[in-house]
């Protein structure tokens, strides 16, 4: 109730939390450059970097809530998830040759994904979201 602060201090105060908001931002956003990249490397490191890039998308996925790299977290991994169903098929019916063209469609994909999520993000762009289901 009784604030020391007059209004100038209080918009001092405020001023100069602003940078720091401002270099979250930055540093979230090269976090998100990084990630693409780690899922870029994927067919050079046999999928671990993608194993990497996932676990950082969840460990660090309430840190980029409410920002515009929310939606990149999101369908990064989402991309993860698919391109490992899609994989997946694609290898276990390789036996029956159709697997090949599975996997083959399933590497176009995530390629196409990994592709225009960085090109958005190198243009700040929104993503299109898609809504989670409420709990």
């Amino acid at each position: 109730m009784n604030d020391p602060l007059d209004g100038n201090e209080r918009a001092v105060r405020t001023v100069q939390r602003a940078p720091l908001d401002e270099q979250r931002l930055r540093s979230l956003r090269t976090l998100t450059h990084l990630l693409y990249a780690l899922y870029a490397l994927v067919w050079f490191t046999g999928g671990v970097s993608a194993l990497i890039a996932v676990i950082v998308n969840y460990v660090k996925r309430d840190d980029v809530a409410h920002t515009p790299y929310a939606a990149h977290f999101d369908w990064q991994i989402r991309t993860f998830w698919w391109g490992l169903v899609w994989g997946g098929v694609g290898f276990v019916t390789m036996v029956i040759v159709i697997g090949f063209a599975i996997w083959f469609a399933a590497g176009v994909w995530v390629l196409y994904r990994i592709i225009k999520g960085w090109l958005y993000l190198n243009d700040n762009k929104p993503l299109p979201v898609r809504q989670r289901a409420a709990a």
